[in-house]
């Protein structure tokens, strides 16, 4: 039986997507059971429909951060979900909601962390004259982006890079990383040890990748070079 993930989002949609995709593959070891938006207005919910996953939106704007979550929560308990993935969702959440879901739940971020947590990740690493950048998947915990690290993907910042290019290439290997890192994550392969994220799979994809993409029975193949 498959893993229930409930994905959170507050736009577009399109790691969501990914995720989606992924688990259409029936060896995939977890099913998209809800998405839940904190705005009613985001791309995403459509997306979630045509792929015939339930669409729920919690809204955010107005109300305390306690009626908010204990909204989400019932939300996710409805769905009976057992892991929840984070994509694009634009609200700090309370320890007390965090550690609810402690080592359930993940977070996709787009910078090699613990390098420029927060927004403007692309601006920054430009103006900090990086030359790698990349995408980090990790176990949320209370601090933003301070969560024990699953797995990252890194590409080169070239000659000429603007925000919207270097965000592209950042974005390409954000859809490869996230899929598999819940993959592992859902299917026993990693998990949460003593304040650290510990990923047991073996094997290597994915070329371009700071930490190689392990293969895993069950999971659609992830290659850079494909």
């Amino acid at each position: 039986m498959r893993s229930r993930v409930a994905v959170l989002i507050s736009g577009r949609g399109s790691n969501m997507a990914a995720l989606l995709a992924a688990a259409s593959v029936p060896s995939y070891p977890a099913e998209i059971a809800l998405v839940v938006s904190n705005r009613g207005d985001a791309p995403g919910l459509e997306l979630a429909g045509k792929a015939g996953v339930p669409g729920r939106v919690v809204p955010s704007r107005g109300r305390t951060r306690e009626a908010f979550e204990a909204e989400l929560q019932s939300a996710l308990e409805e769905a009976q979900v057992d892991y929840v993935a984070l994509a694009g969702f634009m609200r700090v959440l309370t320890e007390g909601f965090v550690r609810r879901w402690e080592g359930r739940m993940v977070n996709i971020h787009p910078s090699l962390l613990p390098s420029f947590p927060g927004l403007d990740t692309h601006r920054r690493a430009l103006a900090a004259g990086v030359r790698l950048h990349g995408c980090t998947v990790h176990l949320v915990t209370p601090g933003v982006d301070e969560g024990p690290i699953l797995a990252q993907a890194a590409v080169p910042v070239l000659e000429g890079d603007d925000e919207a290019t270097l965000a592209s290439r950042v974005l390409e290997q954000e859809h490869r990383l996230y899929p598999a890192a819940l993959g592992w994550l859902v299917a026993g392969h990693a998990w949460l040890e003593a304040g650290r994220a510990i990923v047991a799979a073996e094997g290597a994809r994915g070329r371009s990748l700071a930490n190689p993409l392990p293969e895993i029975p069950g999971l659609p193949t992830h290659d850079a070079t494909s």
